[in-house]
């Protein structure tokens, strides 16, 4: 080792710190790297040197990114013109004769190989002002620099710094989307669940619409509810993070495309390759669509559990508007327009109702069997109604509740409606609609229950009334009336 003499270049100030900054891009000892050797080669045609170097000053020695016209890899720090050059990071350490400058004369590079005599060496400062090193060019002969080299070997220090500064965001960049793909197989895998779990709960939950079997759909869609809310919860909490992540990546991309507007020709190819323009622009609508479906199914799985709660043996408070719509938004799937039929327009017409005392789970029962038979009688009537009515006539069901208000000695009651404008039941058998399996359904499409479990609910549970009203050929409703 090269003994510290007077000479030896002194600390700079905060060394410690600015050691730590080094080790901070992980540079020290990687392999050679071609947009460092570029900036050395272009550092060297500039300045008309037969030597250039990229010098990172480390605690003990100055080791070389890149070099041109030297083998060495590293020197001790001790006889190192750049360990030098550090000590002012504002100005341009220019020895034009070593062999005139006392504190180079004498120094082991300048009296054997590689004999230098000229020396320029431009900092490379961080962007938070640590001196890490030096561009440097060095002759064999003593020689100056012009204005205009002393520009350009400064100007592409600047640039060594930028791709360190670029190094280290790919680092980030590949370390996040590591944790992105992570997330995305998480998110897939819970997609998949997720998807599965739906299809059995469209499958199970038409059968049991189909077939009436109102008693066990409460357990059953409860656990399913819970099927689906573990692994949505999942996905929609991670949204906000992916977001930021890929936020935080455009932001990076537009400051690396603001600071280097002419990438390398393969960054460019690429870039054109995958449209990155039209990423840019569509990847926030992409996960807006996404954080749109997990609400979306957020607000149908608390419609379930709504929907299935079971009645605690005692009348409950409950909102009478927050049950219909739960029981629609379960039914949403058939009231939107299929191929081969149209769509069911929902019409609402809400009075101004108080909170109920009710058994709620036992109403929404009631909800669910008048709704799915208006449904029902609806598609009936698309599929009797020939090609040219159908143009002039609007599926709907429209759904009333109004506060009945009766003399001072009584509470009073709601009134809930539900109509539709299908065809309508013959006036011969609306007298026993509500008689136990009795249906007008094709064998395999009812059990004639439900009317009848409706009726029992309202009448002898609640206390109230249920009548049917129809007219043929212009549809039929439910008058359900909870007194209060």
């Amino acid at each position: 080792m090269v003994e510290l003499d007077l000479n030896s270049p002194s600390l700079p100030n905060g060394e410690f710190a600015r050691v730590e900054a080094l080790q901070r891009y992980k540079i020290l000892d990687t392999p050679p790297e071609i947009a460092f050797d570029d900036l050395t080669a272009l550092a060297a045609s500039f300045c008309n040197t037969p030597i250039a170097l990229v010098s990172l000053v480390d605690t003990h020695r100055q080791w070389f990114k890149s070099k041109v016209g030297l083998t060495a890899t590293e020197t001790p720090r001790e006889i190192a013109f750049c360990a030098h050059a550090i000590q002012q990071p504002d100005t341009l350490l220019v020895v034009p004769n070593a062999l005139e400058d006392e504190r180079f004369a004498s120094n082991p590079l300048v009296t054997s190989e590689p004999h230098i005599r000229f020396y320029a060496g431009a900092v490379l400062v961080t962007p938070d002002g640590f001196p890490l090193g030096t561009l440097c060019v060095i002759d064999r002969v003593p020689r100056y620099l012009s204005l205009e080299q002393r520009q350009s070997l400064q100007a592409l220090s600047r640039q060594v710094i930028s791709q360190l500064e670029l190094r280290i965001n790919l680092t980030r960049v590949k370390r996040t989307t590591i944790q992105l793909k992570g997330v995305a197989k998480a998110l897939h895998r819970s997609n998949q669940h997720l998807s599965q779990t739906l299809c059995e709960l469209k499958h199970t939950q038409s059968q049991l619409i189909q077939t009436e079997k109102m008693s066990g759909l409460g357990q059953l869609i409860a656990g399913i509810a819970h099927q689906i809310n573990n692994p949505i919860t999942f996905i929609h909490g991670n949204i906000p993070h992916i977001q930021s992540y890929i936020q935080d990546l455009l932001e990076l991309l537009s400051l690396y495309q603001q600071h280097h507007p002419k990438p390398h020709p393969k960054i460019q190819q690429k870039a054109e390759e995958i449209d990155l323009n039209f990423l840019i622009k569509d990847l926030p609508k992409v996960f807006s669509s996404v954080e749109v479906g997990t609400t979306r199914i957020h607000q149908l799985v608390r419609s379930l559990q709504n929907f299935s709660r079971k009645d605690q043996g005692k009348k409950e408070p409950a909102d009478i508007h927050k049950a219909i719509d739960d029981t629609l938004l379960i039914l949403e799937h058939r009231l939107q327009a299929r191929a081969e039929q149209p769509g069911i327009r929902v019409v609402k017409e809400y009075g101004n109702l108080p909170i109920v005392e009710c058994y709620a789970g036992s109403l929404n029962q009631v909800f669910m069997n008048i709704l799915s038979n208006a449904v029902d009688a609806l598609e009936q009537a698309t599929k009797m109604r020939s090609s040219s009515k159908l143009e002039q006539h609007c599926n709907t069901i429209t759904i009333r509740t109004e506060l009945q208000q009766p003399a001072k000695s009584k509470k009073g009651s709601i009134l809930i409606r539900i109509s539709d404008n299908g065809l309508g039941i013959p006036k011969a058998i609306v007298g026993r609609i509500f008689d136990p399996f009795f249906t007008t359904k094709p064998v395999g499409k009812g059990t004639g229950l439900g009317l009848s479990i409706s009726y029992a609910i309202v009448v002898e549970k609640h206390g109230g009334r249920l009548n049917c009203f129809s007219e043929p050929g212009r549809g039929t409703g439910f008058w359900i009336e909870i007194p209060l």
